[in-house]
């Protein structure tokens, strides 16, 4: 399979882990938090494979800034988080950073 796709799953199952961290309330709801760790564990195993072909920092750059850019806006219309305008500001230079590495690394 190809690593693009590696690390697309690795950043789905990431964001879920972290929706289901916010639904156990901070385990408190323990069913979620083993959903949570699942997701995570999930996650860890599409990156590793990800990051044999795409470089560690890149991969996880992308990895992290797409979370960050998903689960905010998940935040925002899920839970109904509000975020002030520098904060989108910062989260729209997070989603930049991390399509200018995408488009500036050979794909193979």
């Amino acid at each position: 399979m190809n690593a693009w796709i590696f690390l697309s799953l690795a950043i789905a199952f990431e964001v879920t882990g972290t929706f289901f961290l916010k639904l156990s309330s901070g385990f408190e709801k323990w069913q979620w938090g083993v959903a949570s760790l699942a997701a995570y564990s999930l996650s860890f195993w599409m990156l590793a494979p990800a990051v044999k072909v795409i470089p560690v920092g890149i991969a996880y750059a992308i990895w992290s800034g797409c979370g960050i850019v998903a689960i905010s806006m998940i935040g925002l219309f899920a839970f109904d988080e509000r975020l002030s305008a520098l904060q989108f500001g910062f989260i729209a230079m997070i989603l930049i950073g991390a399509v200018g590495l995408n488009l500036s690394v050979q794909h193979g």
